[in-house]
Order: C-alpha cells, then structure tokens, then sequence
C-alpha cells in the first residue's frame, strides 16, 4: 500500500515566501507501551551499552518506531553490540543509534555557543556516572530545584534564538541533519525526586528553531521558550501525586501536548486549502536524533571513569565547531580552555595537587564566586573581589608546572601543532572577565582582542611569581621599583586586566597612530603585552603607578567614563552626581597623590594614548616629534624635539567630552502585570514584557525603555534585552515619530523657529 502523496505549498514566514516541498499528510501514532518495555529489555541486555533502566525508558519513550530500535540493540553472534554504531574518538568508544524522535520528547543541554556569556539562570552542575566502575553513557544535571530546571531550559532557548535561528529552513525542509542526543539524570538539591530525559548536546539551535516553527511567524523568541517550557512541563508539581513518579507525570503531559497538537493537524489538513498551522506542526513534530547509549574508555586513558563519556561528547562537539563548523572564538576559547584544564586534573601528571587544580577549575567556570576567594584559599587576607579572581587565576594557569601541559591539551583539542603565548593568552580571555561580561559587554569585543594580543602574559608573569596580598596596590610601587619580582607581576597582572577590561589598552591598529587621544589614538603601535612589560618594568615609575591606580579604582560592576566605547549622545541619568563618577585618571609623579590635573585643579581622565606613551616614554616622545615634523615642517617645529616629554603630549579633553553610562532607571512600570516586579523572574521574560509595553503604548515608551536600560546594565550580558529584528523595528517607529513630531512643528511654527537640542559631541571610538 502506497503511503499519500506528500504536499508542497508555498508559505509566508516573517515577510518572505518559504517554499515548503514535502509535506506528510498524516503524522506518526503514539507507541504501543509494550513496544517501549521492549526497547529497555533488549538495552539492557546489551553487552556493550552502558545505560541504567530509567535511561533507557528515556529513550523508549523519545523513539517514534521502538520496535525498530528494540532491534538494533539486540547482539547476535556476528555483532555482539547489535546493530550500533561505533564512533571512536579521543580516549573513548561511543555507541550510538539513528532514529527519528518526537520533538517533545528532548530537552536542550547546556549550550556551548553562550559559554562566554553572563546568563541570569546559572548552568547547572554536570557529573559523570559509572556502573560497575565503567562508564556510562548518561551525565547527571544538578539543579536546585524544578523551577531552575524551567527557567534554565527557558534561557537556554530563548538565548539559542536571539543569537541565531533556522526556522525558515527547518519550515522548508524538516530538521534534515540528525541532532546528537544522549540520557541524562535531572536531581535537585531541593529533594525534588529525580526522572531521566533525552538531551540535546549538538544541534540545540536547530531544536529552539523547530520550536519558533511551532510558536509561529509572530512569536519572538522570547515566546518560543515560553511554549516550550509550558509544552513539555505544564503544571506538575514536585512529589508523587496518584502513586505516578515525577517521571511519568511528565511523560503524561508530554502525551497529552502531542494528542493534542495531532488533533490540530488533523483540522488544519481537512480544510480544502491546508491551513498554515497543520505545516508548521507536520515540519516539527518529530526529528532525526543520533543517540548515545554505550562508552568505553581507551586503554591507557587516564581520565577517571566518571569523566569518560563526557568528555568524549565534548570532543564530537569540539571537532565539529572548534575544527570545521566553528561557534565563535570566544565560544571556542571557553570551551578548549575549561576541558584542557579538567583533562590536566583527570590526568594528574602535573606537581599541583588535584585539591588545588579543583578550585582553579571552580574559579574558571564559575562555580566559585569571587567574594569565596579566601575561603577556597585559606587566606583571610586574600580580597574576595573580581579583580583578584582575574589575578589568581592568571597566576594559576601560568605556572611552569601547569602552562605547558594546558597548553599541550589544547592543543590537542584545537587540533593544532603549535600554541604560542599569545594562543594561550587568548583563552584566558572570556575566561578572566566572567564577572563583567554583563557590566562591560560593550568592550568585550576589544578586550578580547587584546587578549589575542598577549593580555597580560609578560615574560615575568610566564616565570616564577607569587601574588603580592593587598587591597591598595599603590603599596606596591615602591617595592616594585626596588627589585621584587612579586610586587612587579602582580602590579602588571592587576593593572593589566583593569586597562584592558575598560578598554584602556587594546590590540591598536593602524588607524589609531598619532589619532587624537580622545578618539583612541597612540603615539606608537606595539603588542598588548610589551606594553604591560614596559609599564611593570622596575625603572618605570610612570607605568607602576598607572597600573597601581587604575587597578586600585578599577570597579567590575561598570565601565568607567574614559572607555573609549562610550558613544557622547548616550543618554545619561542626570542624577548621578559627578563626585561618584567612575573614571581612570592620567599621573602626574610630582603630585602627593600622583594624580594629573589640570589648570582649574579638575583630576585629568586617562586615555590609551597615556598608558601606551607610560609604557615607553623615550619612544613615544620621539615618535611624537617625529609626527609633529612631518605636519609642520619648520626650523622653530625641528628645535622643539628636544621639548620636555609633558609638554610634548597633545592636550586631552575633560570629563565633559567623555562619555557616560546610565547604571540605573529612574522609573519602573506601575502595571501590576509586568512580571519586572516580581521576586526571582529572569530578565529575559521582564524584557519581553517590556518590549511588548513598548510597541503597544507609545506613552509608555520612556518607562520601558527605562526599564529596558535598567535590566542591560544589572542583568547577564545574553540574551539581549532587545533582539536584533525587534531593534530595528522600534527604531524605525520612534524615527517615524520624530518625523510627524518636526513635521507637526512646522504646522504649528513655520520653517524659520528652531528649537533647541542639546549638542554633545560624538566619540568615533
């Protein structure tokens, strides 16, 4: 019997034609239960899987033909592993098995590509499993309770489609490449029971955009998550309810969503004309899955038994979108980074006790908040601030015992045959700055361009050092300049991630020579990290003291008024009083407190040209010299080369040309509806409320985008409070409104009033 000839339709998708080629007109039927009891009875059974019962119920459940699965898994003589495929990769063996799965049968894993980024729910805790002492094909997620677990996939998805989304394509054709998909074991410290779930660890942006497909053209992403989460947990509660395990409830309404989005399609399909909403569930209700059921670690693999599995997923994911289909680089930095080092403590070959290399671990990926620093340290004196987070870990990771082995392991993850110290520098990037992407997301382009450059890796800072304690690193500078190597590398250290971090110090380029200062110029190009050599070196009064004081003002939770970013027509809360403004200051070493001011007794603000001609003065006054010669070639220009080095900088502007930042709303929405007001809502779903405020009221523009400035500069640096389509739609609308806002002026005025703008100038930096 001939299955139904398939329908090819052409649809509208957010102002394009989508051409729809192949559509089934039947979906497929629910699974007969003894048909799922078979698949855990022959996986089970299995020799060469490595699954525990609940597992492998999962997997039943998640397959839309178990019979054929029960199949594949059963050994035979000839193929003791069944019908499995065998992957090997670093270290490891996977199993695997293709199918096709129901959508809502998967939930999303922690996503590599937003790694680097500050997200308002936390990712939860990743262990291995064992069984038997053996690997086994399943990780365990540990969240503090269910809600977590809602919000957490909530942002995984909402944040996967603000960055990116298929959905055009996957209403065109289906999700046609198979995800990679393996068990996983969600606990909860909250003692909530536990239940077992098909996770998606590679093609996570294909399953949020096969669910904006089901959401539809209007939905913004924001929505999307939301049907999700409301699609596959509904409203179950935590504890046994009628005798069933959370595990089956949630089974439940998972059936139930799929019973009745199928009795949707049905309506839609019977029309005469096929209505829109029966193709958009016929494309997405079920998809192809690779999935991982077995593993076994390699002879002569160190990795401990519990790290085998995963890391051998982490290395699929890496060879895929480190070597060929790369996430960006910070995405990569980020992860090659953090699996280096948990490869270096599994493999326990480096003089570093695997106690120490622990917290190290914790303190990179952020499990360890900074203010615990002297507790995970021992040392009461150690500050507990982000900047000594930056400086620990920079100091841990650079150690002789440990640079080379890290550098060895990413390497082989890289897939590389060389690492130079710049390489290295540049993982530690995303890493170092965790606790400010969010406050300082508007720089973290730069700055980790200049982590590219060499960061801070001076040849001192790569040798033999100990941090120096201290909450004022001016205290430093004296013992720098006598000799101690200690004060000097912690002073560079310091002073370095706060100059970069604020875009005081960048990788500059051609453009930026002989530039005016306030627009990012410098008097000579040279690598980031020479730059912080010269300033830390011992002769180099100058540069200690610029990189003691802008360590000691350094503040993570903003940027201050001198990084080059800041655009002058931001607008700024006039509440803020100049007095608490945060900004670099140049130095003068013939003031008592070593600060530069100018004629009227005002602090002089530092720019890059400062900190670069600090870094080599000799070089940058005759460079200078030099660029002025070549512009005014005169005897009187020719006579000033010997000018003093003070007086030879360009004068810089003053605090009024800098930029601002607004840290702070003055006002909130007063609607009881906006979900800003309630305690512990992600700011992913207060921004969606915002938004829609905005379309939908134009008097409530200013309190939304109040609340909107508010959230991007407390909340996590992604998703954005505001997605790129929905950016340009609001900008077109306020520009219509200026435009009949003049034209309706002109009715009242005529053409020759003008009124009043305030004017500030625009930073091109």
């Amino acid at each position: 019997m001939s299955s139904p000839a398939h329908l090819s339709v052409t649809l509208a998708w957010r102002g394009e034609n989508v051409a729809v080629s192949s559509v089934e007109r039947a979906l497929p039927a629910q699974s007969a239960e003894s048909a799922r009891e078979a698949v855990t009875a022959a996986g089970v059974a299995n020799p060469l899987a490595s699954l525990p019962a609940g597992a492998w119920e999962a997997v039943a459940r998640a397959a839309i033909n178990p019979e054929a699965v029960a199949i594949m898994l059963r050994p035979t003589a000839q193929e003791p592993a069944g019908l499995l495929l065998e992957e090997n990769v670093e270290g490891a063996t996977l199993r695997t098995f293709n199918t096709r799965v129901w959508l809502s049968e998967l939930l999303p894993g922690i996503q590599p590509r937003t790694g680097m980024e500050v997200m308002d729910i936390s990712d939860p805790q990743v262990v291995g499993t064992i069984e038997k002492g053996e690997p086994c094909a399943v990780v365990r997620y540990r969240y503090r309770d269910f809600q977590h677990l809602k919000d957490h996939v909530r942002q995984t998805v909402h944040s996967t489609l603000a960055l990116n989304s298929y959905a055009a394509s996957i209403l065109g054709r289906k999700v046609t490449r198979p995800l990679i998909t393996h068990p996983v074991e969600f606990t909860f410290e909250d003692g909530t029971e536990s239940f077992h779930a098909l996770v998606v660890r590679d093609g996570i942006t294909r399953l949020a955009s096969a669910w904006a497909v089901l959401a539809g053209p209007e939905a913004d992403a924001a929505r999307a998550a939301d049907l999700m989460v409301e699609s596959l947990f509904g409203g179950v509660a935590r504890g046994k309810v009628d005798g069933r395990t959370l595990s089956d409830r949630l089974a439940a309404v998972r059936e139930t969503w799929r019973h009745a989005l199928a009795d949707e399609f049905h309506q839609a399909m019977a029309a005469e004309e096929p209505g829109d909403r029966g193709i958009h569930i016929a494309q997405t209700y079920v998809v192809p899955a690779q999935v991982a059921v077995g593993a076994e670690g390699h002879p002569g693999h160190l990795l401990a038994p519990e790290d085998v599995f995963d890391d051998a997923m982490r290395s699929i994911l890496a060879s895929v979108h480190v070597e060929f289909k790369a996430w960006d680089s910070a995405a990569q930095n980020v992860e090659v980074a953090t699996r280096a080092l948990k490869r270096v403590i599994q493999l326990g070959d480096a003089p570093v006790a695997k106690e120490s290399l622990q917290v190290v671990y914790g303190l990179a990926v952020g499990r360890t908040a900074p203010e615990n620093l002297p507790r995970e340290y021992g040392d009461s004196q150690l500050p507990g601030t982000a900047l000594w987070r930056g400086i620990q870990l920079v100091h841990a990771l650079t150690r002789p015992e440990l640079y080379e082995r890290l550098k060895d392991q990413a390497k082989t993850i890289k897939g590389g045959s060389r690492m130079s110290a710049k390489g290295f520098a540049e993982l530690l990037g995303p890493i170092i700055d965790l606790p400010w992407r969010s406050a300082k997301k508007a720089v973290s382009k730069q700055a980790r361009n200049a982590w590219g450059n060499g960061g801070v890796l001076t040849r001192d800072v790569l040798k033999e050092w100990e941090p120096a304690l201290t909450d004022d690193f001016t205290t430093l500078v004296e013992p720098a300049m006598a000799g101690r190597v200690d004060a000097r590398c912690t002073l560079a250290v310091a002073g370095g991630i706060a100059l970069i971090a604020d875009k005081l110090l960048t990788r500059n380029v051609g453009s930026s020579l002989m530039a005016p200062k306030e627009k990012g110029g410098v008097p000579f190009r040279s690598d980031v990290h020479l730059v912080v050599e010269n300033l830390s070196a011992e002769d180099n009064e100058l540069g200690l003291w610029t990189l003691a004081l802008t360590a000691n003002r350094f503040r993570a939770d903003l940027l201050p008024e001198n990084a080059q970013s800041m655009r002058q027509f931001v607008r700024r809360n006039r509440k803020e009083e100049e007095s608490s403004a945060y900004v670099h200051l140049k130095v003068d070493l013939a003031q008592p407190d070593k600060i530069a001011r100018d004629e009227n007794g005002v602090p002089v603000p530092l720019f890059e040209w400062d900190v670069v001609w600090a870094s080599d003065q000799a070089r940058a006054s005759e460079a200078y010299a030099e660029h002025r010669l070549r512009q005014f070639p005169s005897p009187a220009t020719s006579s000033d080369s010997g000018t003093d080095v003070k007086e030879e900088q360009p004068s810089g502007a003053g605090w009024g040309s800098t930029g601002g930042e607004t840290t702070s709303a003055e006002s909130k929405p007063s609607d009881t509806s906006f979900s800003g007001s309630g305690e512990g809502i992600p700011s992913s779903r207060r921004a969606a409320d915002y938004r829609r405020t905005l379309r939908s009221n134009l008097e409530s523009a200013r309190i939304a985008l109040d609340g909107l400035t508010e959230i991007d500069s407390t909340a996590g640096s992604w998703p954005p409070v505001i997605e790129s389509t929905d950016f340009v739609d609001l900008r077109q609308s306020l520009l219509d409104l200026q435009t009949d806002l003049e034209n309706l002026r002109r009715n009242i005025q005529g053409d020759d009033p003008t009124i009043p703008v305030e004017s500030e100038d625009e930073d091109e930096g």
